[in-house]
């Protein structure tokens, strides 16, 4: 059966990446998400999609020149779905003790090699401390994060975000020992899907909006999907 992620909590619903947003993919039923991660300038694991602040809260600056405190100040509800009430930019550390998930992906984007090694090992220390190393996977698309995975954090799980098939997505996982592997909708032909998974990889297909689409990909025997509307797929794929 193919299972619900919800994509940055309910994207399509609410201000992504926010405390609202993912309280809203609770509100469906669906107890497993995807986000994405930055380090602070104080070294908190912030929940937000771009290295910068620009596009979801106005401000100026890059993630990583603000403290958590700072971040934690600023609106994120810019180019959002409307919502009547401030939205600020959630630590990693609020949703563990807020939001009972049973599965998250934690994405995070391309880093330095330093910057790469402090997330990681951020992430499992956190992960540690709330006892949810064993329902967290570390998701990228950086061979540097995948490196450091392998390297500093191997209790971890470990998935590879796939855009492109300019190197075969399947081959590139398994060199770095992932478990999961988070394919562009795009990518996902029932051959590659079913080779993903005789090769032992939980395959998440993302961004996926359309009910057709949500269908058709359920009925190739997808594991997951990756929906900004978890609402709408739980109806969809329970019809």
């Amino acid at each position: 059966m193919t299972v619900i992620y919800g994509h940055r909590g309910a994207k399509g619903e609410a201000p992504e990446n926010t405390l609202a947003s993912f309280q809203r993919c609770l509100e469906h039923g669906v107890t497993r998400c995807e986000l994405d991660l930055h380090l602070s300038r104080d070294g908190e694991l912030m929940v937000i999609h771009d290295a910068t602040l620009k596009r979801t809260t106005g401000h100026r600056g890059k993630v990583s020149q603000h403290s958590a405190e700072e971040l934690m100040q600023h609106d994120a509800r810019l180019g959002c779905p409307p919502w009547l009430q401030p939205c600020p930019i959630p630590r990693l550390e609020e949703l563990f003790q807020r939001c009972p998930f049973e599965h998250w992906q934690l994405e995070v984007k391309s880093a330095s090699r330093v910057r790469a090694a402090r997330t990681v090992q951020a992430i499992e220390a956190l992960a540690s401390r709330y006892n949810l190393l064993d329902k967290v996977t570390v998701t990228s698309s950086s061979r540097e994060v995948l490196r450091a995975l392998n390297r500093l954090t191997p209790n971890l799980k470990r998935g590879l975000v796939a855009e492109y098939a300019w190197l075969d997505p399947i081959k590139v996982a398994r060199h770095h020992g992932c478990h999961l592997l988070a394919l562009n909708w795009t990518l996902c032909t029932p051959e590659r899907l079913l080779k993903a998974q005789k090769a032992g990889l939980h395959v998440s297909v993302w961004t996926v909006n359309e009910p057709a689409l949500m269908r058709r990909l359920a009925d190739f025997g997808a594991d997951s999907i990756i929906t900004d509307f978890p609402g709408l797929a739980t109806v969809t794929l329970k019809s």
